[in-house]
């Protein structure tokens, strides 16, 4: 493995930090109950919330405030005072509270044009994102639409209280005719007139920035329309994750949440026979449980219902980011016990990147996690925790040539070469990739190699973030998307160089083809991916049925410059992608984290969840879920696979699904999974077919079975059971929601019930 790069600054750890680790440790020997261990675990979560609260953490504002606060009660010279002032008005943006730092830094501004000019380009920039977020307060959240803050901004989107898009029009016009290459201004100053409903037109000509209101090629798809405010789904959180499932085995996709921040609350939203939603937070037990910035399902113990797993301490540097993951299990009766514990899971690193997988070939999921190791010195190494069949996991990382140590921020596995057993991709900051090949049992002991280099996929010089394994081209291999996530300057700045087709130094997406013999080949700029994108939470699905699989990007950074897209791309005929975002209405400028695909209203098009909100409190923003609008004669096949000899969830099978359109042999290829490393779409398979009217073949390959069962002669549009070992296939009917669709003239509760 390579080195992780050296670091400049280091972190003490404090006597406080050490005696809570020890006690920490202490109790995972403990033999107690599982209502004690759960306990323990929340008293875990708090504590370090409580730690948290500290002036040298970065995400936490308050504490910054009160430190700033109780140094202007001594004596400090002017400049210390005014540099103090502005960044006691950044700290109230990140609260929220954008009046307040508005007022701060118009007041501070004549001194810096007059005393401290090296300091006024600065300040000048955090005045004018101060008042576009004022704007985005008083229009976007306080009154918030189906179309707040889509780009382009049209209709109910367009802000009627304009003041705070005109003073950051008049700053940022400032700003350019000092310094007309200032692209994070320029790029910042036509959003800003895209608010009020002035983009293209009134945006001086020679600071316009054309095509923001039109997808970039002639391909272009049926509008999404964003209905969760009808729901009762848009929940307005920091960053976090989501993981859409059946959970309880009613039939019906259910929706979990959580908020990143240790004070942030999972949520749980109980689909219904109706279409609507319930939120049984509380009742689930989850609502207790803090933080998380993504999330995993699996059954890990093979009971027959979908357990969670949640993972923590991302970005968060030093002492702030060893916070525990929870392994909630499934009771079955829509209520969750943490048994993180008890289970051997319990450890500190912060991380936000796991996979499931049965790695061993044993029957048993196993837990792949990623950790982040941002300074010289810290070890958070890579942990793999195979399952013993009875609840619980041994961390075998170490003996199985696994533990990579380096700033992890997404990891996928699948199997890469065909040979039968899971391999791990691993996306990292650290300017560097790594893919782990599954050598199987090796004298008694699972193993891997470090085939980074051979593969041709450890070249990547750029910080990466989401990742995944996919089969784009349907060749039956399955080939890797990495997303680049190096800025050059700013995001703001490097995607209005991108626009402009002005050379930046920001890395580019990434799609490596599978070369079929353990290699693969860099295919980005053939692809139409060679663009920056800056993606956090994503996934893949098949918006159109057409049987390739299409990605949508939640773009972002905790800056508050970083109005950015999220991004919609179409699959064309597994050759290239297309930017649809514009015609598809999905291109939300708030930060976009976890993604899942799936059909919410069983009319067999996938429709699109995603957790919107930033890093911190003033950047909490409304969850969206996008309605597909269908409209194409494509059909489609659901199936619900069921492990016996394998892995009861079936995380890891590979389906064939082999007919014809247009008098044609195609084949489109599957894994199961959840999808990408930021997100988790359901386990049951949706799979788009063509205008197929007949299957001819489904061929499910099971996980440490070399022989396939196949299934001949299948009709489409329907769900199906299939368990392994049984040879028959089972068609349950599916109940249509069609008033959760696009007519919204139909009453839908705006707030679902609470229990």
């Amino acid at each position: 493995m390579k080195k992780m790069k050296k670091a400049n600054s280091v972190f003490i750890l404090t006597s406080s930090g050490k005696a809570l680790i020890f006690a920490f440790c202490m109790f995972l020997f403990s033999c107690g109950h599982e209502k004690e261990n759960e306990e323990k675990m929340i008293s875990v979560l708090n504590e370090i919330n409580t730690n948290n609260f500290n002036k040298l953490n970065p995400f936490c504002p308050e504490a910054e405030l009160a430190f700033y606060a109780s140094v202007n009660n001594t004596n400090v010279d002017v400049y210390k005072s005014f540099v103090m002032q502005h960044q006691s008005a950044i700290a109230y943006l990140k609260l929220g509270e954008e009046q307040k730092a508005v007022d701060i830094l118009e007041k501070i501004s004549p001194l810096a044009n007059i005393q401290f000019t090296p300091y006024a380009d600065l300040l000048k920039g955090s005045l004018g994102i101060a008042n576009m977020r004022l704007g985005e307060r008083q229009n976007c959240v306080r009154n918030h639409t189906s179309e707040s803050c889509l780009i382009p901004i049209v209709n109910t989107g367009i802000h009627t209280i304009k003041t705070g898009s005109n003073r950051a029009i008049e700053v940022y016009s400032g700003i350019l005719e000092k310094n007309p290459e200032d692209y994070e201004a320029r790029w910042l100053l036509n959003i800003a007139y895209m608010t009020l409903g002035e983009y293209p037109a009134n945006v001086p000509s020679k600071w316009l920035i054309s095509g923001l209101d039109k997808d970039p090629t002639e391909v272009n798809i049926q509008p999404f329309k964003d209905i969760a405010p009808q729901l009762g789904l848009n929940k307005r959180n920091r960053a976090g994750g989501v993981v859409i499932d059946d959970l309880n085995n009613d039939g019906y996709n259910d929706i979990v949440t959580s908020d990143w921040g240790l004070d942030g609350s999972m949520h749980y939203f109980k689909g219904n026979s109706d279409g609507t939603f319930t939120d049984i937070s509380v009742k689930s037990g989850l609502e207790r449980f803090k933080g998380g910035l993504n999330m995993i399902q699996a059954d890990y113990n093979n009971d027959g219902f979908i357990d969670i797993l949640v993972l923590r301490g991302a970005w968060m540097a030093g002492e702030f980011g060893k916070q525990p993951n929870s392994l909630f299990r499934n009771n079955g009766d829509n209520t969750f016990t943490d048994v993180t514990i008890q289970s051997g899971l319990f450890s500190l690193h912060p991380t936000q990147a796991g996979i499931w997988r049965d790695f061993n070939n044993d029957g048993w999921l196993d837990l792949f996690i990623g950790n982040e190791t941002a300074k010289e010195g810290e070890q958070h190494g890579c942990e793999l925790y195979l399952g013993d069949k009875n609840g619980k996991f041994t961390n075998v990382a170490v003996e199985a040539g696994c533990n990579v140590n380096a700033f992890i921020k997404g990891v996928a596995a699948a199997d890469y070469n065909n040979d039968g057993f899971q391999d791990i991709f691993i996306s990292t900051m650290s300017g560097y990739k790594v893919l782990l090949k599954n050598k199987g049992i090796v004298n008694g002991k699972l193993r891997f190699e470090d085939a980074s280099e051979i593969s041709g996929v450890g070249n990547i010089g750029a910080s990466t973030f989401p990742t995944w394994f996919w089969d784009y081209d349907n060749d039956g291999w399955q080939d890797i998307f990495v997303c680049g996530y190096q800025m050059d300057r700013t995001l703001a700045y490097s995607v209005a160089t991108d626009a402009l087709n002005i050379p930046n130094k920001s890395s580019k997406m990434y799609l490596y083809r599978n070369n079929h013999d353990g290699t693969f080949k860099d295919v980005s700029e053939e692809a139409g991916l060679n663009h920056s994108v800056f993606a956090m939470g994503s996934n893949f699905g098949d918006i159109d049925n057409d049987g390739y699989l299409d990605m949508y990007l939640g773009t972002g950074n905790p800056d508050y410059t970083s109005l950015i897209p999220n991004k919609l791309y179409k699959n064309i005929d597994g050759k290239r992608f297309a930017d649809v975002t514009i015609s598809g209405r999905v291109g939300n400028l708030q930060k976009g984290h976890a993604v899942a695909f799936s059909d919410m209203d069983n009319d067999g098009d996938q429709d699109i969840f995603i957790e919107v909100g930033g890093a911190y409190k003033g950047d909490a923003y409304n969850n969206s879920l996008y309605m597909n609008p269908g409209k194409n004669a494509n059909n489609w096949i659901k199936l619900d696979l069921e492990g016996t000899k394998s892995n009861r969830s079936a995380i890891g099978a590979r389906i064939k699904i082999s007919f014809k359109e247009n008098g044609l042999n195609r084949v489109v290829y599957r894994d199961l999974n959840s999808g990408g490393s930021f997100g988790a779409s359901p386990l049951r398979r949706e799979i788009g077919i063509g205008n197929a009217a007949l299957i001819d073949e489904i061929a499910i390959s099971w996980v440490g079975e070399k022989q396939p069962e196949i299934f001949k002669n299948v009709k489409p549009n329907q769900l199906y059971k299939i368990k392994e070992g049984e040879k028959t296939i089972a068609a349950i009917k599916l109940k249509k929601l069609s008033y959760m669709g696009l007519n919204t003239s139909i009453p839908v509760c705006n707030t679902p019930k609470i229990l």
